[in-house]
């Protein structure tokens, strides 16, 4: 169990959720077999896609997903150097090259269109867009840049299960999206990932190189569907196992509530804080339905965002960065400037958030950001 009294996120299981677990183990069948297939069928139908596939964490998804699109050694795909390591990672792969573009701005911190246009080159293919904090941000520009440009849209749609824009679910607006079902995501599991697209290529191309590139998945041995197998790719072992599967379909069914739940908490951050010297990133738009899974504000360069996280830690609320840029990075250190990611990534902390907070817990957050400013106030008059 967690020392913190106010934890950055926090799972809750139901007695179904442990059910379907309990479940799944008295069966005898682990390995990807007819729950791995009825999570992919809700999870599709969920999104709106045609197909889903299930993988084992969020980065295999991410990889596959670039490696089943035709990404090949050389080519440029245009990432954010605002997102977690696996995004560029997965680009990087199969030889393709990340290509750093910068933020909207402080209050809107996913791919700039103008930004990512400037750094279209010959050798552009792609351009994989997050959607941070779980806000469709600038899908639409982007997909309309791709068109233009003929390049391929990706989704690293890892923080997105519930978001939409203008009724259609991100992760679906390019040739693929991939979803994360990390322990600290809105829908989780613990590890676990899902590839979505309308290709019927892309989503074949997915599933048999999810499983050693063989042409016969073990489940359709076992059922007597296949007596044999071919392996006919260099494929991998990134097989989601029955388990998860199983407590992800479960957890999909109250997905949208708990995410109703988690705006309503970040409409009362938005509130409660709005008064003081903080951006406040991510705010609501005409025709978006968010996941809500950050809460993030960027404070003013004269709070030190260490001095500003111990006193909250002080008081035990955990709090975090998201996230370290990219391209600061010794993996990927690249000279570009990027003005905004380098001082949102500088600046921004991440507060509580998750579907089971309690109004103590809140107002415990609240009140200890709100003295936190007021202190720096205190010094500097």
């Amino acid at each position: 169990m967690s020392s913190w009294r106010v934890p950055l996120s926090q799972l809750v299981f139901t007695e179904e959720d442990l059910r379907v677990v309990s479940d799944t183990y008295r069966s005898g069948w682990l390995t990807m077999g007819p729950r791995t297939e009825a999570f992919e069928e809700s999870f599709a139908e969920y999104v709106g896609a045609r197909y889903a596939v299930a993988v084992t964490n969020g980065t295999a998804a991410l990889h596959l997903m670039c490696l089943a699109s035709g990404l090949t050694a050389g080519d440029e795909v245009i990432v954010p150097s605002l997102t977690f390591v696996a995004t560029a990672n997965a680009v990087a792969y199969e030889g393709a090259v990340p290509v750093f573009a910068d933020v909207l701005s402080l209050a809107e911190p996913w791919l700039s269109p103008e930004q990512c246009s400037q750094r279209i080159t010959d050798r552009t293919r792609a351009i994989l867009y997050v959607d941070y904090g779980g806000h469709p941000g600038a899908i639409e520009q982007l997909r309309d840049l791709c068109l233009e440009y003929r390049l391929t849209l990706l989704e690293d749609a890892a923080h997105a299960a519930g978001s939409r824009y203008r009724g259609r679910h991100v992760g679906t607006f390019g040739l693929a999206g991939a979803f994360s079902l990390f322990s600290t995501k809105n829908l989780a599991v613990g590890e676990g990932g899902v590839v979505v697209t309308n290709d019927a290529e892309v989503a074949a191309r997915v599933r048999l190189l999810r499983s050693h590139g063989m042409t016969a998945p073990t489940w359709d041995r076992h059922r007597g569907h296949a007596s044999g197998y071919d392996v006919v790719a260099r494929g991998f072992n990134y097989r989601i196992d029955e388990v998860r599967a199983g407590l992800a379909t479960s957890r999909l069914r109250r997905l949208d509530q708990e995410n109703l739940v988690r705006a309503s908490i970040g409409e009362r951050y938005r509130e409660s804080l709005q008064d003081l010297d903080l951006i406040i990133a991510m705010q609501p738009a005409e025709g978006v339905i968010s996941s809500h899974h950050l809460f993030t504000v960027v404070l003013p360069e004269d709070i030190d965002r260490e001095t500003f996280r111990d006193a909250l830690a002080r008081q035990g609320i955990q709090t975090s960065v998201h996230y370290p840029p990219l391209h600061r990075t010794t993996l990927y250190q690249a000279d570009v400037a990027l003005c905004v990611t380098e001082e949102y990534g500088a600046h921004s902390v991440s507060l509580p958030l998750f579907a089971h907070m309690s109004e103590e817990q809140q107002e415990l957050v609240i009140s200890a950001v709100r003295n936190a400013v007021r202190a720096r106030s205190k010094t500097t008059t």
